[in-house]
């Protein structure tokens, strides 16, 4: 019976073997991976998911607080704070984009030459990134603090009057703009000297045979090969932006009169100064939404064209 089924006895085993060696190897990815997503999945998913439920909720610092459905949300759109926040969030992403993109777009094709010191520029250049932002925006805030700091001991020395800049709507939107893109520009220039160096160069040199300017070869050979590293980059830099905590926080608190305050800023104050943990859970993934569909747009805007 063994000889007419055409499988010998002492061959059953060894196929045996092979296939369970080969079901063993096809799960080895899944076994080695499934560490890292139960902890994301930890440290992640489940603080994200408990966040979204209590902005369904009256909750506190102190308690769980019932389910009250979408109140929170309603309260939130139609509260002026969330307005002016939103407002505020929009107009810093926006200037400190453009800001970052220009600087450092700027700054990455002068470092991409040939200039004396090309090295020392580079590392110098980065030392807003990576100094600590408690650090450097507080060096900030002692500069234009009061009528009494540095900048303005400099102008009284010119003749000028003092200028109260974080005590003053105007300026100290102006202030908290200017700062954050002195401390973000670093990031934009590095990634777009990456994107530049990139670049085939006898694209340059076959240009300049048919007689191309410099101009019309950065906008028909530099700026096209960085439209896709641009767009990323402007992406995650509108992403930081509106999630910045650190810089509106350390120069004014959010003032004078709440001018300065953020998204993410008008979620901590709900949370902590409000104790209202439902209200602030409900800032917080309102801007996250907001953020999905400005990331989904551009990047289907991008697709189509």
């Amino acid at each position: 019976m063994a000889a007419t089924s055409g499988v010998s006895t002492t061959t059953l085993p060894r196929r045996l073997r092979a296939g369970g060696w080969l079901a063993s190897r096809e799960l080895l990815p899944y076994l080695l991976l499934a560490p890292s997503v139960l902890m994301m999945l930890a440290v992640i998913a489940y603080p994200m998911v408990k966040g979204f439920l209590f902005g369904f909720t009256d909750s506190t610092m102190l308690k769980p607080g019932e389910f009250v459905g979408l109140d929170n949300y309603a309260r939130l759109l139609a509260s002026p704070d969330f307005h002016h926040a939103l407002w505020f969030s929009f107009v810093f992403a926006v200037f400190n984009v453009i800001g970052c993109y220009l600087l450092g777009l700027g700054l990455a094709l002068l470092m991409n030459e040939d200039v004396p010191g090309r090295g020392f520029f580079r590392v110098a250049l980065l030392l807003p990134w990576i100094v600590p932002s408690i650090v450097s925006i507080v060096s900030w805030r002692w500069l234009i603090a009061d009528q009494n700091a540095l900048f303005n001991q400099i102008i009284k020395a010119f003749g000028g009057s003092p200028i109260f800049f974080l005590s003053d709507a105007g300026w100290a939107i102006t202030v908290v703009i200017l700062i954050k893109i002195w401390r973000s520009f670093p990031f934009m220039m590095l990634s777009l000297l990456a994107g530049l160096q990139g670049i085939d160069r006898t694209l340059y040199e076959a240009a300049a045979i048919d007689g191309c300017s410099r101009w019309k070869a950065f906008l028909h050979i530099t700026m096209p090969h960085l439209k896709n590293i641009s767009i990323v980059l402007c992406l995650l830099m509108t992403i930081w932006t509106v999630n910045d905590f650190d810089t509106p926080w350390l120069l004014t608190q959010g003032g004078p009169a709440n001018s300065t305050e953020n998204l993410v800023l008008l979620a901590y104050r709900y949370t902590f100064g409000r104790n209202n943990v439902g209200m602030g859970s409900a800032v917080s993934f309102t801007t996250l939404v907001i953020l999905m569909v400005l990331i989904v747009c551009t990047l289907r805007a991008q697709r189509e064209r």
